[in-house]
């Protein structure tokens, strides 16, 4: 589902919530005007007067992840997921957090590696819950699926180093990214994105 259908949606089921408070207004509000930051404020405090409200859980993960704070985007959809499993959106937009983290060499390399993989995981499961918006998680996986075998090939990495995994990783991430194309073959950033994971491929094969 498109974002502009889910903010549609959010607006609507909150409007309609009995649950419906103040905080959740005025972040909905900030929300819609991309002011995320007063977006938080206001729907951290809509979820400490609901904790069930799946809305303002979803409008929060947002807000924290276009507010940088990858961290609490991942909480925050979590919640959301514990609320409602099948949740698609939620699912893809934590893996969007956790992606990033994923490459963040500031983190441990166990760290790395447990989002990376968190984030595959997550865009498996927006596929299988909504085939209908799976091209933009192939887009999204593919990626993700190239920075996890790029992480892999690092020689003497803190014990990461795996060559199977790497490969086999860089391999899924040619086959995503060539679904995203042979959906829309105009698609020139996609076929430059499916030459870096083939560039990334052959010379892990030892092709260069």
């Amino acid at each position: 589902m498109r974002l502009s259908a889910i903010v549609s949606i959010l607006v609507i089921t909150t409007l309609n919530s009995s649950a419906q408070n103040a905080y959740v207004r005025l972040g909905q509000q900030a929300f819609m005007d991309g002011n995320f930051k007063t977006a938080v404020t206001q729907l951290e405090k809509a979820c400490l007067v609901d904790s069930t409200n799946a809305n303002a859980y979803w409008m929060l993960g947002y807000s924290y992840y276009h507010s940088e704070n990858y961290r609490k985007s991942i909480a925050a959809y979590t919640k959301v997921i514990y609320i409602n499993p099948v949740d698609a959106s939620a699912y893809y937009y934590r893996a969007r957090a956790k992606e990033y983290l994923g490459k963040d060499t500031f983190l441990s390399p166990d760290e790395r590696e447990k989002y990376l993989l968190g984030a595959i995981f997550d865009l498996t499961k927006a596929i299988a819950i909504d085939p209908s918006e799976k091209i933009k998680s192939f887009q999204t996986r593919g990626l993700a699926y190239r920075e996890y075998g790029v992480f892999k090939l690092k020689a003497n990495y803190h014990n990461t180093y795996d060559k199977t995994r790497g490969i086999n990783s860089l391999r899924a991430s040619i086959d995503d990214l060539q679904k995203v194309l042979n959906n829309n073959p105009g698609r020139e950033d996609i076929a430059s994105q499916i030459e870096l994971s083939k560039e990334a491929l052959a010379t892990a094969v030892g092709h260069h």
